[in-house]
């Protein structure tokens, strides 16, 4: 800990937003600035794209929250939804699996109409572009004029691309979605488009806001950046908000004082869950825990709203992507036991018989085809390509349906540790519907706009214990039918796939006896409907909690407060209609310049000319 303690501007969280807001500010070098992050850097295999899966349910690397999932979850380990959140420098940009997603032009439209000035798509368009270092590709469609080439978020399409992603896409297209630019200046009207993903990688390696943003610049002598610090609480002198006190890892509280803000970007769960401890919030919970109330802000913490995919799973021989290729392709670690064939040891790899000598062999030349090219399959999550629509059931001013793709089936581990889904549950015979020596996908119906609410609470006044997470999925029934839908029209992609065509869809077996499925019959609403409240899972896109118009102002500015901004996912009025990194990182970029500002700092680019204070 640096002996100064007190800064211009602490910010806590340096994930999505924080770590851009940091780094923005800090471009001014008569600025102190203060970025507080309770986990550390990343680890050295945060990189690796197809590494995902290992950086979540990790406690170094996840806050490893849960929820109660309201009308879902019937099939889910403990009826519980896991709620990844990253929890390291990067944030959830470090954990998440890169797709780029700005939303539907329509979805910030609304926002403004709404009263959320300056927050509409020709307000928010150069902030995006502010961020982004595209990097073209013949093998998507683009909106030349809606994209930049050099920011420093580096954005690519995955090389090469897999023949099932690109498969998709075709598909799509025959089922009535064409390709083109979802992150364009027009998303395709009511009917949509469907592309490959545009992901937060440069040369097959993850561009989260840490790599992007903080790692270039952490020898800034006026951005001092404290890891493995957990806030406990804002700091205040009546109604101004003058610092923080975090615990550090020795079990120390320390405190840092702000001289002109605190910014809290600790993301849709912490943000509320901090201002709450802090005393700001709804006045009668704060009461029943003890807390004194310095401001009463009944909605902190309220209007929480998540996306929900389903996995459709799909026989996919020479389409999908053989876990055993993939695990293969990642070195040779990823192939030891107790799940694979190497000795758990490396130092027992000395003899190996010839058969897994020459196993080995090749896991490394795979391993360094990656390292110095940037290609082959751990360049990619394997979610690799996305389709978005109308399904007309919602409002007409955006997509409320999205589709995505998962080139593999992934592993029985992955299935149960990180998805909660026990695979006994969800195939007839788990062991061989998943065999990595063999080839799935998984289509994953999406509903990217829904009317259900869920909401932050306190458990208990002790900041060391996580908060009660409500994500009331399917609260609206408005959401069900919206589901319903979105699954049939994966199922029509499904039989439009091209060449040889996917193989059987694999129902969980339970559902499929109790309303009389037979494959390759039409399901009923009635078996989609349970299919979905048993197995439906959250895509980690919590937002809304300190909304715009209700616990900030359009300048992010906390009701009643001084001193006090909020800026992360959690100040969207309504969540956008695709994948919510990029909006985030969006909104670190416009709260920096409405900062500077207000407070005469300097940066090195300013892309709205009256960023209003």
């Amino acid at each position: 800990m640096t002996k100064e303690k007190t800064f211009d501007f602490v910010i806590v969280g340096a994930g999505s937003a924080g770590a851009v807001i940091a780094a923005r500010l800090s471009e001014d070098p008569a600025v102190r600035v203060c970025l507080v992050e309770a986990g550390g850097e990343p680890p050295e295999h945060g990189v690796m794209p197809a590494a995902v899966a290992s950086m979540q349910n990790v406690p170094e690397t996840d806050w490893m929250y849960t929820g109660d999932p309201g009308g879902a979850g019937e099939g889910l380990v403990g009826k519980t939804m896991m709620v990844p959140r990253g929890k390291m420098l990067g944030g959830s940009s470090g954990i998440n699996y890169m797709a780029y997603v700005r939303g539907h032009p329509g979805d910030f439209d609304t926002w403004a109409a709404d009263g959320a000035t300056g927050w509409s798509y020709a307000d928010v368009l150069p902030y995006f572009k502010k961020s982004e270092g595209f990097i073209r590709s013949d093998d998507v469609v683009i909106d030349a004029e809606a994209h930049r080439t050099e920011g420093p978020l580096k954005v690519s399409v995955r090389q090469p691309v897999l023949k099932g992603s690109k498969q998709f896409v075709e598909a799509a297209g025959h089922a009535g979605i064409p390709e083109g630019d979802y992150n364009g200046r027009d998303r395709g009207g009511p009917e949509g488009l469907a592309s490959l993903f545009h992901t937060t990688t440069q040369n097959g390696r993850r561009s989260s806001t840490y790599y992007a943003f903080l790692q270039p610049i952490m020898g800034r002598d006026n951005l001092t950046v404290l890891t493995h610090a957990h806030v406990r609480r804002v700091l205040f002198e009546d109604d101004r908000a003058t610092g923080i006190v975090y615990r550090s890892r020795e079990g120390e509280d320390v405190t840092v004082h702000a001289a002109r803000e605190v910014v809290l970007s600790a993301g849709s769960i912490g943000s509320p869950h901090l201002l709450m401890l802090s005393g700001v919030g709804p006045k009668k919970p704060l009461e029943e825990a003890g807390i004194p109330v310095i401001a009463e802000l009944p909605d902190v913490g309220q209007h929480l709203q998540d996306h929900l995919h389903i996995p459709l799973f799909f026989e996919a021989p020479g389409v999908g992507e053989k876990m055993l290729d993939v695990a293969m392709s990642m070195g040779p670690d990823a192939l030891r036991e107790p799940n694979g064939p190497l000795p758990a040891n490396p130092a027992d790899d000395a003899h190996l018989p010839e058969e897994l000598r020459q196993l080995k062999a090749e896991a490394e030349r795979q391993l360094a085809a990656w390292a110095t090219a940037g290609e082959g399959i751990p360049s990619s999550s394997l979610y690799d390509a996305t389709a978005f629509y109308a399904t007309r059931l919602s409002s007409p001013h955006t997509h409320d349906a999205q589709i995505a793709f998962l080139a593999a089936g992934y592993t029985a581990a992955i299935w149960e540790q990180v998805f909660r889904v026990r695979p006994e549950a969800y195939f007839e015979e788990a062991e061989a519907a998943l065999d990595p020596a063999k080839g799935y996908v998984v289509l994953l119906p999406t509903l990217v706009r829904p009317h259900s609410e869920g909401k932050i609470t306190l458990q208990s006044a002790d900041p060391m214990d996580a908060p009660h997470i409500a994500l009331n999925y399917y609260d609206a029934p408005h959401d069900m039918d919206v589901m319903i839908a979105i699954m049939r029209r994966s199922l029509q992609i499904a039989e439009h796939w091209p060449d040889d065509g996917l193989g059987d869809w694999l129902v969980p077996p339970d559902i499929a006896a109790a309303h009389d499925y037979v494959p390759g019959n039409a399901p009923s609403d009635a078996m989609l409907e349970a299919l979905a409240r048993h197995f439906s899972l959250t895509v980690y896109h919590e937002t809304s909690t300190c909304r715009i118009g209700d616990v900030v102002d359009h300048t992010l500015k906390v009701y009643g407060m001084r001193g006090l901004r909020v800026a992360d996912a959690s100040v969207m009025p309504t969540v956008v209609s695709g994948n919510t990194n990029a909006a985030t990182i969006m909104i670190g970029e416009k709260a920096a310049e409405m900062i500077a500002a207000e407070h005469g700092v300097t940066l090195h680019e300013t892309v709205c000319e009256t960023a209003e204070a």
